[in-house]
């Protein structure tokens, strides 16, 4: 087990020596390891080969101008000039804060960025504010539409915040897949085989094989399967890519660039990198904060008092299982996976940076 105090040393120190400045690399050893305490290690410290390898190959800005390119007063476009996805992405959110505290919602589309981590870091960014955070990412695609073999969408996640009183905030953070990629590459990791349904080989079969994504296969839409409503999950994974991709004048569906290295650009590029979409929602633009906040605690309430399955003890709100997670990690410690912890160490020495 890992402090959570060591590893942002660690972290921190590894993006100092690529070249970020002290502010972001704290910013991204913040969001990696917020995703370790929540138990989305998919998108927490195994990530950090992928980032430095991107690196190593020049395709990441280290040192970069983030801008705002276009704007009115609720609306912003911002270029992240390439830099590691959580620094434009953070600043993005911050900016759709910023033009919902004057306009009552803000909504920023983000583009010429890279992979940013956990969805829901940024929506639960606007709850300390009294407003409901919004965000979406496309990815590299790594997913087959329904009836198709040929991978055009990326998983796409959404991630919606809403601030309640005295019950938790409800925190929905979800990719428009059955599983993240980065679950897959853990599988992988682990030795682990997939149930059916997640992911299908590049003929179009479906498969158990976590491995199959590089020899040509494919993640499904969320439903996995036309039957059990994979269109809807593809509906739901284009809706994310248009308002990522289309609205912000970055790459879309197929042309996403990898979020690893291993993969190469598409020689066809329709925009400008990653793109994401922020939105900031005050909730006193409805009715005042305070019945805002107790009507949403009614919601939570009538949900979690309803009547449970046999063998559950309750009926789960969106956010209950990582904010249990934060809790229990934040105390015992951040178990980092065997190849995590050598690829971490790998990154590490190779940096100069100690790593026990």
């Amino acid at each position: 087990m890992y402090s959570t105090s060591y590893l942002s040393d660690v972290i921190t120190a590894i993006f100092l020596k690529m070249g970020c400045s002290k502010n972001d690399a704290d910013t991204i050893a913040e969001i990696l390891l917020r995703a370790e305490l929540r138990n989305i290690s998919s998108h927490g410290v195994m990530r950090i080969k992928d980032y430095f390898l991107l690196w190593k190959e020049g395709r990441i800005n280290t040192s970069p101008d983030i801008r705002i390119v276009h704007e009115t007063p609720g609306t912003a476009v911002v270029d992240a000039d390439n830099a590691f996805g959580m620094i434009g992405a953070k600043r993005s959110m911050e900016i759709a804060i910023e033009k919902a505290a004057l306009a009552g919602s803000g909504w920023v589309a983000t583009r010429n960025s890279n992979h940013f981590g956990i969805a829901g870091y940024y929506a639960m960014m606007a709850l300390k504010h009294d407003m409901m955070g919004f965000c979406v990412t496309n990815a590299n695609p790594s997913v087959a539409p329904t009836f198709s073999v040929e991978r055009l969408l990326g998983t796409n996640p959404v991630a919606f915040a809403v601030p309640a009183n005295k019950e938790h905030d409800f925190v929905a953070d979800f990719a428009t897949t059955p599983i993240a990629r980065g679950k897959i590459a853990l599988a992988e990791k682990k030795g682990e085989q997939l149930p059916v349904g997640f992911v299908q080989d590049e003929k179009g079969y479906p498969s158990e094989d976590p491995s199959v994504l590089k020899r040509g296969g494919a993640i499904l839409p969320l439903g996995g399967d036309r039957l059990h409503g994979s269109h809807k999950g593809y509906c739901m994974s284009a809706v994310v890519d248009i308002l990522s991709g289309v609205v912000s004048g970055a790459n879309f569906g197929p042309f996403v660039p990898p979020a690893v290295s291993y993969l190469p650009r598409k020689e066809k590029q329709v925009g400008k990198g990653t793109g994401h979409f922020f939105g900031a929602i005050r909730i006193d633009a409805f009715m005042p904060a305070t019945e805002f906040r107790e009507r949403m605690d009614e919601w939570i309430r009538t949900f979690r008092n309803g009547r449970a399955t046999e063998g559950q003890e309750k009926i789960i709100i969106p956010g209950d299982p990582e904010r249990e997670a934060e809790e229990k990690i934040s105390r015992e410690g951040i178990k980092l996976v065997g190849a995590v912890r050598d690829d971490l160490k790998s990154v590490a020495d190779e940096l100069g940076v100690e790593f026990e």
